[in-house]
């Protein structure tokens, strides 16, 4: 399968993608979780966000690359969202890894941090990030925080 993947910060992104975007975080963290929360809390046209687009154009993944000091002072990686038809088919840890290796490109080697759902912390693991302790819960869903440390 042909896959598209592509960063662009916000202000590049044109109606239809980030149109895309929203819907697709929708399906997944509000309808999928039966989660009722504000996703558009202002720090999307501060990040860059990765789009993974099928062989049909559609977008099957996104998360956002979030700058140092805009919510913590590491760069972080968030609302990362996979279609659910293509997960558990190794897209996601590519995707992780994408956004790993932009991030460091962006911002310099540097740790990056991410607020995980507690249940997908062994999936981040693969990626190289672990646990710094901090769980809580957001949403009611709980959650871990997790830091990458490069080596």
């Amino acid at each position: 399968m042909h896959l598209d993947w592509q960063f662009k910060p916000y202000k590049e992104l044109n109606l239809n993608e980030f149109h895309d975007i929203i819907a697709l975080r929708l399906k997944a963290f509000v309808v999928e979780q039966n989660c009722t929360y504000l996703d558009l809390d202002g720090k999307d046209k501060k990040c860059y966000h990765l789009l993974l687009r099928d062989g049909k154009g559609d977008v099957i993944a996104t998360a956002r690359i979030i700058p140092p000091g805009l919510v913590y002072d590491e760069a972080a990686i968030g609302r990362v969202v996979l279609n659910n038809e293509f997960r558990g088919t190794g897209i996601g840890i590519e995707l992780m890894e994408r956004c790993i290796k932009f991030a460091h490109e962006e911002f310099g080697l540097s740790p990056i941090r991410i607020s995980a759902q507690k249940h997908l912390e062994s999936f981040y693991n693969k990626t190289g990030f672990v646990s710094t302790g901090k769980e809580y819960l957001e949403d009611d869903i709980p959650h871990v925080e997790m830091l990458l440390t490069p080596q």
